[in-house]
């Protein structure tokens, strides 16, 4: 007798293309050198929304998981920023359970704080599982390469640079986005495959938010004026980006070893390099400095100090934070906040 679907109760067919698409992105994923130095603990998480994208990465990550030793749990994070959200978080996590995982969580957060409610859900979901999963487990997210192309396209609007339109990383421990190359088509098929109705949530169709009008209005004009394949293009480029953002990390990282006087940069080796190795570890620098919300301009203007140097003053930055050059290198120094009406 054909074994039973537990989502539908009707026979289980075997997996088609997409769900076999998916299990194949999770197993390369996890059979990278890099990835499998943080597989040691024998756990993984995925992060689970009741999405489409969410929902095929928890079955793959657990039929995978399983032939790999691995104990696989989800975690569904309940910003409760909607009525009924604890119902649907609850259901996520059941759905998850039956799709194959070994546990699942519910995190209630409360979002708050400044930067607009999507950045303050970002921060509050990104706490809950960091503190969930420990230290030393991969927590695992279903972006797709559309969710990529989305990425790159808000980085060229807002002007951040390289860094930004090299969209997010495959590995950025302790996160993991195996899906990064699956289109999102793929995900939702794969639910259809699987007998699971995903959960559609009301914010990915609101377009108060900046990244559902490029989803909705922005990309698919694209594909109509550029004939198709740009979220594909795009994802390429980032992969690229990211490719050549490492190698001027890693020669910036030699670079900052040599200027490193103490607290301190030495000019005469900081003024041999290209600005843009210079300016990454002009930026390493100042954060660690303390300069807080550090912009391309901020950046540029301490860079003028090697690079454009006739004797110009300090240049003062966030965080109450002076970058000077003195006796040929270059400090910083604490400057006394302004109060006001003083």
């Amino acid at each position: 007798m054909a074994a039973q679907s537990p989502l539908t109760g009707r026979p289980r067919r075997p997996p088609l293309d997409a769900v076999l698409t998916v299990r194949r992105a999770v197993r390369l994923f996890l059979s990278e050198p890099e990835v499998s130095a943080w597989l040691g603990s024998g756990q993984v998480f995925v992060a689970v929304s009741g999405g489409a994208d969410s929902l095929a990465l928890a079955e793959a990550a657990a039929h995978v998981g399983r032939r790999r030793g691995l104990t696989v749990g989800a975690l569904v994070v309940d910003h409760g920023l909607q009525a009924g959200s604890a119902e649907v978080a609850e259901w996520a996590a059941q759905t998850a359970l039956r799709l194959g995982v070994d546990t699942a969580k519910v995190l209630p957060v409360t979002v708050s704080g400044g930067g607009g409610p999507e950045a303050a859900a970002r921060r509050a979901r990104y706490a809950a599982l960091r503190e969930h999963a420990g230290d030393d487990a991969l927590v695992l997210f279903g972006h797709t390469r559309d969710d990529q192309a989305e990425t790159v396209l808000l980085g060229l609007g807002r002007g951040s640079g390289p860094r930004s339109l090299a969209g997010m990383r495959p590995l950025d421990p302790p996160w993991g986005r195996p899906l990064l190359d699956v289109p999102r088509s793929v995900t939702a098929a794969a639910c259809e495959e699987l007998g699971v109705s995903p959960w559609h949530d009301p914010h990915n169709t609101d377009p108060r938010f900046r990244r559902v009008r490029v989803r909705h209005e922005v990309l698919p004009l694209l594909e109509d004026v550029l004939a198709g394949g740009v979220a594909e293009a795009l994802a390429r480029t980032a992969r690229q980006l990211r490719e050549d953002c490492d190698a001027l990390d890693a020669m910036a990282a030699e670079v900052a070893e040599q200027a490193r006087d103490g607290s301190e940069l030495r000019v005469d080796v900081l003024v041999r390099v290209p600005p843009s190795v210079r300016r990454r570890v002009l930026r390493t620098w100042l954060l660690e400095g303390g300069v807080r919300e550090l912009t391309d301009a901020h950046l540029r203007s301490v860079d003028d100090l090697v690079g454009r140097w006739r004797g110009q003053g300090g240049v003062f930055l966030p965080g109450d934070v002076e970058a000077r050059r003195e006796h040929e290198k270059l400090v910083l120094n604490r400057c006394q906040p302004t109060v006001r009406g003083s």
